[in-house]
């Protein structure tokens, strides 16, 4: 197995105190959230937002794919993003004299949310229910969609952080995905990081997100497909048939990493937790304490790999909020298009136009690897 320190990084003597948040509404009336961690040196004072903004933009309309059935969200606006700005007008640092960007004071990590929402900014139900798919059917793309800075630093990755910092990062994953479940109209809370150019980030300062879908997503709809088809304990049987497997990356108390069988990426790694829980806001403090440490180690698992940073996406799945909640247990992937030092995988003819995957790379090939490069940590 890979090899993942096990010292504590917040409160000294593995002990955690208290992370705490403060809670602040932005100029344009956006939610914005600091969350401090545990040894923080902040000062707990924090500005009000000076800035006069612009009305936050019209809820987007959603289309269904008749050919499918899956809801396209159509978000113009978002063509008007900031694209990998210069340090000067980075909006995820403080705000400066200079830069008026989104944060109006120094922090840990803060939750906002977004300027230019994929769903959102309203919320509620559907205006009626949603039958089977037809020609034309669409609706307001409600929801939300939060920013989550890892750091105030614009250089760096959520890998190069503290364990005590990593562990704040958790705390506001776990915060944010039950308050966006208790929204009227979220079916499902999607955690999520894009890391690197060559994945298509837009900003390189070291964030994630949280989408919150007013339908639940179509990859979740055929993993409910296969535990209706392979029964309710399809998670402990999955666990128990990737342990018995040489494709295991690391085992801890809480948690197992592994390459599943049938990766379809070159670099792609799984992690579950030895207990059924259905998302991030289940985890019990001690296993978000862990959680902090493997997960920090398994990210730099993947820098590891080669002498440049690995681009990846961090994809947090999450049950559904109003149902399967016994039956889909929360489950990391980490996957990158990286199958060499210099080497991307494209997706080209047939798995962008067919959803048919073709592996560059044995999946045992790749437990080997991620095994090396924990090792060498």
């Amino acid at each position: 197995m890979g090899h993942i320190p096990t010292d504590q990084g917040a409160g000294g003597e593995g002990k955690l105190v208290t992370i705490t948040t403060q809670v602040h509404t932005m100029a344009d009336g956006r939610e914005l959230i600091y969350f401090d961690d545990a040894d923080t040196s902040l000062s707990p004072t924090r500005s009000a937002d000076p800035r006069d903004l612009e009305p936050r933009p019209e809820t987007p309309q959603m289309r269904r794919d008749p050919l499918t059935g899956d809801w396209v969200s159509i978000v113009p606006t978002r063509q008007h993003r900031v694209m990998l700005p210069g340090g000067d007008s980075n909006p995820l640092v403080p705000q400066t004299a200079t830069n008026p960007s989104e944060i109006p004071s120094n922090y840990d990590v803060v939750v906002f949310e977004n300027r230019s929402p994929s769903f959102g900014p309203g919320v509620g139900g559907f205006e009626e229910p949603i039958g089977e798919p037809g020609f034309g059917d669409y609706r307001d793309a409600v929801g939300r969609c939060e920013v989550v800075c890892f750091s105030p630093d614009p250089a760096g990755s959520l890998g190069t952080q503290s364990v005590s910092r990593v562990r704040t990062v958790i705390e506001a994953w776990a915060h944010r995905s039950e308050a966006l479940s208790a929204m009227p109209g979220i079916e499902q809370v999607f955690v999520f990081e894009n890391r690197g150019e060559a994945i298509g980030v837009t900003l390189h300062h070291p964030h994630g997100q949280i989408y919150g879908y007013p339908f639940v997503a179509p990859k979740t709809g055929r993993l409910l497909d296969s535990i209706s088809r392979m029964g309710p304990t399809f998670f402990a049987d999955l666990l128990e048939f990737e342990q018995a497997s040489s494709r295991v990356v690391h085992i801890s108390e809480n948690f197992v990493a592994f390459v599943p069988y049938a990766a379809r990426w070159p670099l792609e790694l799984h992690l579950l937790p030895r207990r059924h829980v259905p998302d991030i806001a289940g985890l019990t403090s001690d296993e978000r304490d862990e959680l902090a440490v493997v997960y920090r180690s398994l990210l730099n698992g993947f820098d590891a790999l080669y002498e440049t940073p690995t681009p990846y996406i961090s994809a947090w799945h999450q049950a559904p909020v109003n149902h399967s909640r016994d039956e889909v247990r929360l489950m990391l992937q980490i996957t990158s298009p990286r199958r060499g030092e210099n080497k991307l995988k494209f997706l080209a003819g047939s798995e962008a136009a067919m959803g048919a995957f073709v592996g560059d790379v044995s999946p045992e090939e790749q437990a080997q690897s991620f095994r090396s490069a924990l090792g060498s940590l």
